[in-house]
């Protein structure tokens, strides 16, 4: 029942904002007829489409809010209006009651707040969907913030998650323009990203490994994490303070050096995705500070760390020499790194996937650099390799996420920022470090145990090896007499035997290989029986 009144409440916001107008003019009659009820509300012609989606998803609250807050970084999938809406969605929920707090706090740690902490604040510092931040003074003087995940707020992630997948189902049956957006896979990658959030002892763990990366840097300081008082559904970090990397007034107001700092963050994107493969994944402006130390060789503060990612070996590579090949505008070099990495199918057409991707991007090109969207164009990219079957890949998803706030933080605070210019040196010197012979000299030293783990066992591999050898030579006298009684009946076949069997061997042939990514049990089971028939035919 609770299920059935929420899914009313739904489609009911659905009408009221018109949110039919989302889906393409041209509509299947069967859509027109079980979307029906939608237009019997009035229009709202004051809004635009990407503003009614926004006012619905805040209606709906804090895990539409989220979803939406999510959907915001899938430009590979929705029109830029929307995302542009969407990334006005402010995660900002009543505080649950003080009281609630205190209670979960004691139950979890299994002592009073008065035991625990020196001081506690009661008002909250922080307040969203998933969870809520009060400061407390520990027993050793150091100020810290306490951040309790919401009581309760599992059921109704199941809840608005399990009915999301209910309207995606319909979206992706009903509407060929809606399994264009994937919205299955959306809302399952969604509630993934959710229930991670939920794992406070995941959060602590990945703002400690970025804390470790950045140990020895002035670039970027992770608070530190108080693992005796952390939970799963409680988490006490140091407080940090610093100015919000939005509030440019008061970053001005301090003599901040900008062009350093806008070209700082920039380092550190790359830093966090080439050198250490590990990378802060929700960069958006609530989650970054500028510290108020020495702004004229100014740092980042970065918080809230449960969104992370990481790439492999591999991506890491194409993806270095995908840049750069980009934007000295080589697209048949970007063409043949996406069909070498797997990005895109073996069997691509490098010469039409080349033509693709330059017909999309040299327009970009044509401005100067500096107003050159570094996200922008790689989004553009991947968009165009997937019209050549390139699947979406999370880790390349999140990226594209991270650079895009990364520069849209790096204009904002200075508008002439030249991306590349930060960019280009930084990526020509990770991939001749990453073929330095120090670095392959370490990389045989890290496997060179399992090397020693394994080397036992080649002896035997080889005498093996050599034992089938010696089977088969043994065999060949027999084989080869086989031949010769086959070769002596197949000469004394009538000659329209011989061209039949040459017809059905070709047949299976075509099966087989006509088209080798269509290959699948019954045509390959086909092929077998055709090679069958021709050797009956032969005998």
């Amino acid at each position: 029942m609770k299920r059935l009144s929420r899914l009313i409440k739904i489609l009911h916001t659905l009408g009221k904002y018109r949110l039919i107008d989302l889906l393409p003019a041209q509509r299947p009659f069967i859509v027109r007829c079980l979307f029906l009820p939608f237009y019997l509300y009035p229009k709202k012609t004051r809004y635009t489409r990407a503003q009614r989606l926004r006012m619905a998803l805040e209606e709906l609250g804090p895990i539409f809010v989220k979803f939406g807050q999510i959907l915001s970084t899938r430009p590979d999938l929705f029109p830029p209006d929307i995302i542009e809406e969407l990334t006005l969605l402010q995660d900002n929920v009543a505080p649950f009651d003080n009281s609630v707090f205190k209670n979960i706090i004691e139950t979890t740690l299994e002592k009073s707040v008065d035991e625990l902490f020196e001081s506690y604040e009661n008002a909250p510092i922080a307040s969203a969907s998933i969870a809520q931040v009060h400061g407390v003074t520990l027993t050793n003087g150091e100020r810290a913030v306490i951040k309790v995940v919401r009581p309760g707020i599992e059921n109704i992630i199941e809840l608005d998650t399990a009915l999301l997948g209910v309207l995606a189902n319909w979206v992706e049956r009903l509407s060929a323009h809606g399994r264009r957006m994937r919205p299955i896979e959306v809302v399952r990658d969604y509630r993934e990203t959710i229930f991670d959030e939920l794992d406070l002892i995941r959060e602590g763990a990945n703002a400690s490994q970025l804390r470790r990366n950045f140990e020895d840097s002035s670039q970027l300081y992770i608070p530190k994490v108080y693992w005796e008082y952390t939970r799963r559904n409680v988490l006490v970090m140091e407080r940090i303070h610093g100015i919000p990397v939005n509030d440019l007034e008061r970053i001005r107001g301090q003599n901040t050096n900008l062009k350093m700092l806008a070209e700082t963050g920039v380092e550190i994107f790359f830093t966090q995705v080439f050198d250490h493969n590990f990378f802060h994944a929700d960069m958006h402006p609530g989650n970054v500070f500028v510290s108020e130390e020495n702004p004229q060789s100014p740092s980042y503060i970065a918080i809230d760390m449960a969104i992370v990612g990481s790439l492999t070996r591999e991506d890491q590579y194409y993806l270095a020499r995908n840049l750069i090949a980009m934007f000295r505008r080589n697209y048949r070099e970007v063409a043949e790194l996406h069909v070498l990495s797997g990005w895109v199918p073996e069997g691509t057409s490098v010469s039409s996937f080349e033509s693709a991707i330059r017909s999309v991007c040299e327009p970009i090109f044509q401005k100067p650099l500096k107003e050159i969207s570094f996200g922008e164009a790689l989004i553009t990219l991947f968009r165009t390799a997937q019209r050549f079957d390139m699947p979406v890949q999370p880790q390349l998803v999140l990226l594209q996420k991270t650079l895009l706030n990364i520069e849209g933080l790096g204009r904002q605070i200075y508008p002439e920022l030249d991306l590349w210019e930060t960019a280009h040196p930084y990526l020509e010197k990770w991939i001749k470090k990453r073929y330095h012979p120090k670095t392959v000299f370490d990389e045989l030293k890290y496997h060179s145990t399992d090397w020693i783990e394994k080397f036992p066992q080649v002896p035997g591999l080889v005498f093996d090896t050599i034992s089938q050898i010696k089977t088969v030579a043994e065999l060949a006298p027999e084989l080869k007499t086989a031949s010769k009684a086959i070769s002596d009946r197949r000469s004394k076949k009538p000659w329209y035997k011989k061209v039949l069997a040459s017809l059905l061997l070709v047949s299976a042939a075509v099966t087989f290989s006509v088209a080798p990514e269509l290959i699948s049990v019954s045509n390959t089971l086909a092929a077998l029986a055709l090679a069958a028939a021709a050797l009956v035919t032969l005998l």
